[in-house]
């Protein structure tokens, strides 16, 4: 079945008063640039027209999901909106981080960087002659960050489907964590860069973060939300009409290829699918029609190189967020009236 809801049904999941249309969100991991991903999340609080039913989020997605749903636990869209605004303003340089701290976030916002100094230095040193457990201390500065703005016992209560995602390091598989089991271990491991920090153990099992296995996990929506609409938020761009030189822009534009490339796989089945539907091959009795959405991805972000993620400025934070704002009310002018009707996201020209 579709699981379409009917017209007189309320929405499900963070709905404020003025909500008319539920829709899941995917939420893409990209370090810094997540602060895009703030920007539209504040935007569709604002608009208040939207019910968000289902969440997923991987690595800095996965972050903004748990903030989200805390912050409107304590106080509605308003209060997810402040959420956010807190916990970027706490990663950010004078946000309360010390310098040792500073420095160690930076790396985890942008490990995959050459270009940027002094810390890439330190990276590639580190990389070449040390493993994380050949230090006698195993800190992650954003652990205190998350804890101290998430409720984590007043989030695993909430009504609504929440979906943490991290790559197993025994089987490379990936894992999905839910709404009640979640804790600061599930996000951390869900953003744990291998090259920095230890595994994160969970019941006995070590996992890194779902750069690994993918950067999207779109498919669990298919299976655990109501409704049939899906926002991507993406914040990777797909293309770049340029050719690297240098061995920094080389290496930026293949982490760019990685986090994409199970984000493709993913969209192409959804193509597929839908083709098989409206070839009357299958039935959209038995098989799902998904309404896919993006935002971002390309456009005003592809800007930024990979190394931009390194950045952890609050005015760049602000930067990227009122970006991220411009586009979801954008698209919300645009495309408001599209949801419960039909996709707005191309998939078979924009990634066949």
């Amino acid at each position: 079945m579709t699981g379409r809801p009917g017209p007189t049904d309320r929405p499900r999941g963070l709905a404020g008063p003025r909500a008319e249309k539920p829709i899941s969100l995917a939420l893409q991991g990209g370090g810094a640039h997540g602060a895009y991903t703030w920007g539209v999340l504040d935007a569709i609080l604002e608009d208040g027209r939207l019910a968000i039913e289902a969440v997923t989020g991987a690595s800095a997605g996965s972050m903004n999901a748990v903030v989200l749903v805390d912050g409107w636990l304590e106080g509605g869209a308003d209060g997810a909106r402040r959420k956010l605004a807190e916990f970027w303003r706490k990663v950010s340089p004078d946000g309360g981080l010390s310098e040792g701290q500073r420095q160690v976030f930076d790396g985890l916002l942008g490990f995959w960087s050459q270009a940027s100094q002094p810390f890439a230095a330190w990276t590639r040193a580190w990389q070449g002659s040390f493993s994380p457990y050949d230090t006698l201390v195993d800190i992650n500065p954003l652990r205190e960050t998350l804890t101290g703005t998430v409720d984590f016992a007043r989030l695993r209560g909430a009504d609504i489907r929440l979906f943490v995602a991290a790559t197993s390091v025994w089987t490379g598989k990936i894992r999905l964590f839910e709404t009640a089991e979640l804790e600061a271990d599930h996000v951390m491991a869900s953003a744990c860069l291998p090259t920095l920090f230890r595994a994160v153990e969970i019941d006995g099992e070590p996992f890194f973060d779902f750069f690994y296995s993918g950067n999207t996990e779109i498919y669990t929506l298919f299976y655990h939300a109501h409704c049939d609409d899906v926002l991507l938020v993406q914040i990777n761009p797909i293309e770049r009409h340029e050719t690297p030189r240098d061995a920094a822009e080389i290496q930026n534009r293949l982490t760019e290829i990685n986090f994409n490339s199970g984000l493709l796989r993913e969209l192409r089945v959804i193509d597929f699918v839908a083709r098989l539907i409206d070839e009357g091959k299958i039935s959209d009795e038995d098989y799902k029609r998904v309404l896919m959405h993006r935002i971002g991805g390309d456009g005003a972000l592809e800007e930024f190189s990979a190394s931009s993620r390194m950045s952890a400025d609050w005015d760049f934070f602000q930067r990227l967020r009122d970006i991220g704002r411009k586009a979801a009310q954008d698209w919300l002018v645009r495309h408001y009236d599209d949801l419960g009707q039909r996709s707005t996201l191309d998939l078979r020209s924009a990634y066949a």
